[in-house]
């Protein structure tokens, strides 16, 4: 049987999770039956995500734009048979290049809830901003298939913004990682209360409501702030004007996320909307619960209550479940994500969609 060609491509292999999902994602797809290749459009000198197993081809493009000559010469001289894509600038350039290559199948992997990402957006938009968007919902319905990350985007992505067919839409969820290990049983009685939560430092993800629910705690703790973005002054004005500095450990980047989570207690999500947290399995993963402010985006399908977290509604509910007492247990935390999340899971699904669309 003649192996089936596949390149995933990503805009870089730097920071988000998006980007560590479609590097990790190819290494797992069976070798015997799919010929697969990861092209990065940036810089190898960039990149914080390692790769094995593969080939990556790196195109040293500052911006997607200028990689599309490059990409068009790849696929002309290569043909694949898929090309499966992620972040939503990048589907947009797929999305138009698919035009060229008729029998070539295009996938493009979303990554958030449009009418959460709009609704923070300014109201007032500019008319160069109303084509932009009119560009990206018929580059996205050139693609073959749309692919959601969570039921939420899913709905999302027929009635608002890209109105896509259902019949171009799929769901396959995150991979939970099988090289975070599951950490020990602690007493509840901690001394001190370690909370974290790993995200940019963007207005989506909600630090601000974090800080004002913690502040109101009337026992030690810390919280690790993992992550960097261009609101980080403004989220540390706010740590400043609540007075909480002492209790506040902020790590830009690191490598060793999942050492962090299994230290901490509970992993803190403010997120306004999300794709499909890869956080949140990986806290599950570790045995870490979660407390999470409800939002669109794939959390219902992650966090099964008072088994490995809890969802609330409001500020005042985050700040009860801060307070809650509860004996949790690293092994069901774990099992609560595994079962639905696991790695063969999730790379049998993609195995299963390559395989549905070239019928």
């Amino acid at each position: 049987m003649e192996k089936i060609k596949v390149f995933f491509v990503v805009p870089t292999l730097y920071g988000g999770g998006a980007e560590r999902v479609i590097s990790y994602i190819p290494q797992f797809i069976d070798k015997y039956k799919f010929d697969v290749e990861l092209i990065v459009i940036g810089f190898e000198k960039d990149s914080t995500y390692s790769v094995s197993g593969i080939p990556v081809r790196f195109l040293n493009k500052k911006r997607v734009l200028n990689s599309i000559l490059q990409l068009v010469q790849i696929f002309s001289k290569e043909k694949p048979k898929i090309v499966l894509s992620t972040l939503s600038h990048l589907n947009v350039v797929m999305g138009l290049i698919s035009l060229l290559f008729p029998k070539t199948k295009f996938i493009g992997r979303y990554t958030i809830v449009s009418q959460n990402e709009i609704a923070l957006k300014d109201k007032n938009e500019s008319f160069s901003k109303k084509i932009t968007q009119k560009i990206f919902r018929i580059s996205t319905n050139l693609l073959d298939i749309v692919l959601c990350q969570s039921i939420d985007m899913y709905n999302d992505m027929q009635i608002n913004n890209y109105k896509v067919s259902k019949y171009k839409l799929r769901v396959i969820n995150n991979p939970m990682r099988s090289d975070f290990e599951l950490k020990p049983e602690r007493s509840n009685d901690e001394k001190v209360v370690k909370f974290i939560t790993v995200a940019r430092l963007v207005p989506m993800k909600g630090h601000e409501r974090i800080l004002r629910a913690i502040s109101t705690l009337s026992y030690p703790y810390i919280y690790y702030i993992v992550g960097d973005g261009k609101e980080k002054e403004k989220i540390f004005s706010i740590v400043n004007e609540l007075g909480i500095q002492e209790k506040i450990i902020h790590v830009p980047y690191t490598a060793e996320v999942s050492k962090y989570l299994s230290q901490c207690s509970f992993y803190l999500q403010g997120s306004y909307a999300e794709g499909f947290p890869n956080c949140l399995i990986e806290s599950c993963a570790v045995g870490t619960p979660v407390i999470a402010f409800n939002a669109p985006g794939g959390l219902n399908e992650i966090i099964e209550e008072s088994v490995n977290g809890f969802l609330v509604e409001n500020e005042k509910e985050f700040i009860e479940k801060l307070n809650h007492k509860q004996k949790w247990y690293p092994e069901k935390v774990r099992e609560s994500v595994y079962k639905k999340f696991n790695l063969d899971k999730i790379i049998k699904d993609y195995e299963n969609l390559f395989f549905e669309i070239l019928e």
